[in-house]
């Protein structure tokens, strides 16, 4: 199956063409596709670091965006990616970033990176590769292609943004028709189940441990409840629950104790809901991965926390 890239005129302006054609196997089925006209696209361009995150390059113009999956059981993400990047390579791009999910920054570059939401497009945690490709200068590119391939058990999934930079004369469209403005998009919606699966993580709110301790209280946990109900509807899906702390102590004592918590969410969701025991793993990051700042009581309390992480499909 061949993937034409070319750009179509929109607004009276003429598009850059687009040359790339990206083969993928024949048994590929697209299942998503969303472009943009005039957009903005930032492109990673390197790992996910804790103290400045994702380092991208940003780059203005038609942005096409395309998720597939691949029905071969048993692929790596190398056999998927390398021909994709071989093509790229080519047509004359140049790959600024070429990462696989440990030398990329795990959960934390997937999370701080534009991905097509699931189920379209599935990133197996465990197992996914990122490549960064440039066309002109990489200080001002006038292309970018960014892969993100993942695999499961049953499938691999390919993500392909790519976005063209505007020409000088497409920057100011001059026309007699007004301008129509974009209609605000309806808010996601905010239920467990839509987050989870839109978000591929959700926190889980109103656990309680003891101070210090992995002992997770009686509860009820609306939650964990909202969790246990998810996977039993999703016998398929695998998730890890991962725990998290607040950066007072070691990491290795933090990351001893987020894994124990996160060991007793597992077992309660077993325990308590009879949730598969193949469905859910247990990680732990300690303070690694905060979503507040440290240096406050309300942020070292926020840091603490157990999230769902959406693995894969089995």
């Amino acid at each position: 199956m061949r993937l034409a890239i070319i750009a179509v005129a929109s607004l009276g302006l003429t598009a850059p063409v687009w040359a790339v054609e990206l083969t993928l196997p024949t048994n590929a089925r697209e299942t998503v596709e969303r472009n943009t006209t005039l957009d903005r696209y930032l492109a990673p361009t390197g790992a996910f670091d804790y103290g400045t995150g994702v380092p991208t390059l940003a780059i203005e113009g038609e942005v096409r965006r395309q998720a597939w999956r691949i029905a071969s059981p048993g692929l790596t993400t190398l056999q998927v990616l390398v021909p994709l990047r071989t093509q790229l390579k080519s047509a004359g791009f140049e790959v600024v970033l070429d990462c696989d999910q440990i030398s990329c920054g795990g959960f934390d570059f997937r999370f701080n990176t534009e991905v097509l939401p699931a189920p379209n497009m599935r990133v197996n945690m465990r197992a996914y590769r990122f490549v960064t490709a440039v066309q002109g200068p990489v200080s001002d590119p006038s292309r970018i292609v960014t892969l993100m391939v993942s695999t499961t058990a049953t499938a691999a999934f390919v993500q392909i943004i790519e976005a063209g930079a505007l020409e000088p004369e497409q920057a100011v469209a001059t026309t007699d028709e007004p301008i129509q403005t974009p209609q605000a998009e309806p808010e996601a919606a905010t239920d467990f189940d839509a987050q989870l699966i839109a978000d591929g993580h959700v926190v889980l709110q109103g656990l309680e441990f003891d101070t210090g301790t992995s002992a997770l209280g009686k509860g009820p946990f609306a939650s964990l409840k909202s969790l246990a109900d998810f996977l039993l509807a999703h016998p398929e899906i695998i998730v890890a629950v991962v725990g998290h702390t607040d950066s007072v102590g070691s990491q290795d004592v933090n990351v001893t104790l987020s894994r124990q918590r996160a060991a007793a969410v597992r077992q309660r969701l077993i325990d308590a809901f009879d949730v598969d025991p193949a469905q859910v793993q247990a990680e732990g990051m300690g303070y690694l991965a905060p979503i507040a700042s440290n240096l406050t009581a309300g942020g070292r309390e926020q840091n603490r926390r157990v999230e769902a992480v959406l693995l894969s499909e089995r």
